[in-house]
């Protein structure tokens, strides 16, 4: 007869360190959105930004990675809730690759909603679908160096190249803010003139497609799945469409989970969340309480 030590001797949660203990929300939704999901995590969804709340902000965006717990830990969770989604302003692919998300047992059903949900990976077949670009990102990408040139851009202000949008990053520059600051106007100027729109963030201005943003991607996953319960953990003003998203889930009968993944930079998000975090250390953290309470309780 086997052990129950032996039932769970290939878990992933196995591999982990001891479990910290699960956080109390600080509100009473909050309270009964994590309740939800302890009680049925069979019909959970658990919905995860991935720049500073999977991985932590860096200077180049391209050297950004998920936390080196973070796939363990959602290996560990993700076979026990209904669906593990990662939504991310990144192109789905690049989300994939910098997550190390692809291939990993225990998230065969991992969906990455990139661009703000215009793009939709799937862990099972390993293919991403998408719409055609909007033809005003190929516009604003031809136009922006020289409109950075015009405005006098500070030193260290840099472009990066998403796909279907085009964001501009400050972090490097000698004053941050200041450079950030010089770029609001012009590049609002510039997306309107071709149909785009800005998605400020955290020293980072995105110029983007109109209609799809983080909130809608969020409800049309979501309803599609018809869950009991929904977490959303986000960091930055990109994610205030979702955490809406799930205020009027909840408005509708369905509980939630409000996660911010704590910095100084914004202070939006800590304020309309049910439970603050430390960045994304502590995400890993509670993803692996969860795993480990699901777990017990199953």
């Amino acid at each position: 007869m086997g052990s129950s030590q032996d039932s769970h001797a290939n878990d992933p949660a196995d591999a982990l360190p001891s479990p910290p203990s699960l956080p109390t929300p600080a509100t009473r939704a909050g309270r009964d959105g994590l309740a939800a999901i302890l009680e049925r995590p069979e019909r959970a969804v658990i919905a995860l930004d991935f720049d500073g709340t999977l991985a932590p902000i860096v200077p180049d965006p391209d050297q950004a990675r998920a936390h080196p717990d973070a796939v363990p830990a959602l290996a560990a969770l993700a076979p026990k809730v209904a669906s593990v989604v990662v939504v991310t302003g990144r192109p789905a692919d690049v989300a994939v690759r910098h997550g190390g998300f692809a291939g990993v047992p225990g998230l065969d059903h991992l969906v990455v909603l990139g661009h703000y949900g215009a793009e939709r990976w799937d862990a099972a077949t390993g293919a991403v679908t998408a719409p055609a670009p909007h033809p005003g990102v190929a516009a604003v990408r031809a136009e922006l160096p020289g409109l950075l040139d015009r405005i006098g851009a500070r030193s260290g202000t840099r472009i990066e190249e998403k796909g279907r949008s085009v964001a501009v990053h400050t972090r490097r520059a000698d004053d941050p803010q200041a450079a950030f600051d010089l770029l609001c106007e012009p590049l609002a100027g510039l997306a309107a003139r071709h149909g785009l729109i800005v998605e400020p963030g955290r020293m980072v201005l995105e110029l983007r497609p109109p209609g799809m943003d983080k909130g809608v991607a969020l409800l049309d996953h979501v309803r599609g799945l018809g869950p009991g319960a929904v977490l959303y953990a986000g960091d930055d003003l990109g994610d205030l469409p979702a955490y809406a998203a799930v205020e009027k889930l909840r408005s509708d009968g369905l509980p939630g989970l409000l996660v911010c993944s704590g910095s100084t930079e914004v202070t939006e998000l800590s304020k309309r969340a049910d439970l603050v975090v430390n960045g994304p250390a502590g995400v890993v953290e509670l993803l692996r309480a969860l795993a480990e309470r699901v777990r017990s309780v199953s």
